[in-house]
C-alpha cells in the first residue's frame, strides 16, 4: 500500500519541489493551497487531487484533512509549506503585519496539528513543519518571522511529546535563505544577495531541492525513530563562523 500525505502550500517553491520528490518516491498526495489555477496545473503534472484551502481558517483545514482521508490509501504524512516574509524592524511593523505573519505561519501549523491528529491516532504518522534560521540567530528586520517560526518549533516539540506514544512524529526543517519566488526581494538584488552569501559559510543560497530532500527524509516511515527535532538546513548560517 502506498504512503499518502497532504501538502499545504503545495504550489510554492519548496512545496512544489517537495510534492515532486514525494511522487518520485512513490507517495500518493493531496495538494492544497489558495490558488486554484496553480493547484490545477500542479495536479495535472503530478496526477494528484487537490483541495483549495485557506490555511489560516481552521474549518477549511478540517475539511482538507477529511478530504485527504478519503482520497489517500494510507494517510500517514503531512507537511505545512505555507509561509510568508515581512522584513521590517519592530517599530515599523504594523499590528496587521505581525498578525498576518503569525496567522500564515504559526496558526496554520497549529490548525494542521489539531485537525490531522484524529486521522493518525490508529496507524501513526509523520508531520513536517518549516521554521527558519532567523528563529535561531538574530537577523535584522526579521522580528515577525522569527517570532512565528520559533513558535512553530515550540509547537512541534510539545506536540511530539504529546503524541509520541501513538506513533505520531513531528519535526521541523529550518532553512537559511532559499532561492524561491518568495525571497526574490533578496535574491533578485545583487547587493542583498552578496550580503546574504557572506552570511552563509558554504557560500551559496539554498535551493528548493536542499529543503525538500530534508522534508522527504523526515516523512519517510523508515526514519521512524526521529521526532521532536529541528533539522537545520542553512549552509552553516546558524551554527558556524569561518571568519
Amino acid at each position: 500500500m502506498r504512503n499518502g500525505a497532504l501538502i499545504l502550500g503545495a504550489t510554492g517553491g519548496v512545496g512544489s519541489e517537495l510534492c515532486r520528490a514525494l511522487i518520485n518516491c512513490g507517495w500518493q498526495l493531496v495538494l492544497s493551497g489558495r490558488n486554484e489555477e496553480s493547484l490545477s496545473e500542479l495536479s495535472k503534472e503530478l496526477g494528484a487531487p487537490y483541495f483549495v484551502t485557506d490555511a489560516t481558517d481552521l474549518s477549511q483545514i478540517e475539511k482538507l484533512c477529511e478530504f485527504s482521508s478519503r482520497h489517500l490509501e494510507n494517510f500517514r504524512g503531512a507537511a505545512n509549506c505555507v509561509g510568508s516574509i515581512v522584513l521590517k524592524p519592530a517599530h515599523l511593523l504594523s499590528e496587521l503585519d505581525f498578525t498576518s505573519v503569525l496567522q500564515q505561519n504559526l496558526y496554520s501549523s497549529f490548525f494542521l496539528v489539531k485537525s490531522i491528529i484524529p486521522y493518525f491516532q490508529k496507524q501513526g504518522g509523520s508531520i513536517v513543519m518549516f521554521s527558519s534560521a532567523a528563529a535561531r540567530i538574530g537577523i535584522p528586520n526579521h522580528e515577525a518571522i522569527a517570532a512565528a517560526k520559533l513558535g512553530i518549533e515550540g509547537l512541534v516539540r510539545a506536540a511530539a511529546a504529546s503524541y509520541a506514544a501513538r506513533g505520531i512524529r513531528l519535526n521541523t526543517v529550518c532553512p537559511g535563505l532559499v532561492d524561491t519566488p518568495l525571497t526574490k526581494k533578496i535574491t533578485g538584488h545583487p547587493k542583498s544577495l552578496e550580503f546574504s552569501l557572506g552570511m552563509h559559510p558554504l557560500g551559496r543560497v539554498g535551493t528548493v531541492k536542499d529543503i525538500a530532500s530534508a522534508a522527504t527524509w523526515l516523512l519517510d516511515p523508515r526514519n521512524s525513530w526521529i521526532t521532536g527535532q529541528s533539522i537545520v538546513v542553512d549552509g552553516g548560517l546558524s551554527g558556524i563562523k569561518i571568519r
